[in-house]
């Protein structure tokens, strides 16, 4: 009865890892490479827990909406974000308060395998939100003299 029970358990077994999905070999959100590598080296200066007046940088989330506008496919949004890290320039950037408010990102050396995984991680998962971006830049429709994300600095 004990060898039945084993030969029929390890049948089973062998069975559910053949039927695994794709997505369930996935990382998932907490197990994404991109998510450590962000949280180490992103986060710095994007971090959501700095001040609305005390960042060093726009935090991550608004990264990911400002280069996510108008459907930015997946691939379109990792070749953006990786050609940005390896030579950020006032001349092609995409975030121009950002650059007026904290200049243009230092250059950071990364490998490629690196960036694609944190843009991989940004594009495919929900980022923390600091206390003070829903107030200050979520949209607020159109609303006299208020951009897409915020409110006027004067």
């Amino acid at each position: 009865m004990l060898v039945i029970l084993l030969v029929t358990g390890c049948q089973n077994s062998e069975q559910m890892s053949i039927t695994r999905t794709d997505d369930e070999l996935k990382p998932s959100s907490q197990t994404h490479p991109g998510k450590k590598l962000m949280e180490t080296y992103c986060y710095t200066c994007h971090g959501p827990s700095a001040s609305h007046d005390g960042r060093l940088a726009p935090p991550m989330i608004a990264v990911k909406r400002h280069y996510m506008r108008g459907g930015t496919s997946e691939k379109e949004f990792i070749l953006e974000v990786q050609n940005w890290v390896k030579k950020p320039g006032e001349d092609h950037a995409r975030m121009f308060g950002a650059v007026d408010r904290y200049g243009v990102m230092p250059e950071v050396t990364f490998p490629d395998e690196a960036i694609t995984q944190i843009a991989d991680y940004i594009y495919n998962n929900e980022l923390d939100l600091p206390d003070w971006f829903r107030q200050d830049c979520e949209p607020k429709g159109k609303q006299k003299g208020r951009g897409q994300y915020g409110k006027n600095k004067g």
